[in-house]
């Protein structure tokens, strides 16, 4: 598997992708991603900005994520808990999707690990993310790969999330 800078011409990609995991937490009864979000406008900032990073295998766009160092502003607050660290840099990931298909086969591990050594090559020892209560497949992607609940954020439009870190070593 390759992790790499999505391009453009991977956007009908991941948004088969990103429509694969909306009909997944439609059925789940998961209100996350249920209102247009993300959509194709998202991804194209997130190329711009360069946060946007695809798994591909043999060729083909098995999953999508956003790495962001440049802060998360809904992260400022914690509530119910704390993060592990502060006042230091990290990473946030934020839009992680896999192709139906590849679920359960370790391509959310890879990117992880992928993103693991980019924060260690730009000194960043610290990885924080955050999902819906109800979506228990990203809970259970993030004990497995060493996240650590952390509390409670609340998004821009007020809507709860459980936040979780990891801290490298």
């Amino acid at each position: 598997m390759i992790f790499r800078k999505t391009r453009v011409e991977d956007i009908p990609a991941i948004m088969e992708i990103i429509r694969q995991a909306q009909g997944y937490m439609k059925a789940q009864g998961i209100d996350q991603w249920q209102n247009g979000y993300p959509n194709e406008a998202v991804f194209l900032e997130d190329i711009r900005k360069g946060y946007s990073y695809v798994c591909e295998d043999c060729g083909e766009v098995v999953a999508t994520v956003a790495v962001i160092f440049d802060g998360e502003p809904t992260y400022d607050r914690i509530y119910k808990g704390a993060w592990l660290t502060t006042d230091i840099p990290y990473a946030a990931i934020h839009r992680i999707a896999v192709d139906e298909r590849r679920k359960g086969q370790g391509v959310a591990g890879f990117m992880i690990g992928e993103i693991e050594k980019m924060c260690r090559d730009r000194g960043v020892y610290s990885i924080k993310n955050d999902t819906h209560r109800d979506n228990l497949s990203m809970q259970k992607m993030q004990a497995k790969n060493g996240f650590t609940y952390c509390g409670i954020i609340f998004l821009a439009d007020g809507a709860e999330r459980i936040a979780c870190e990891k801290v490298l070593e």
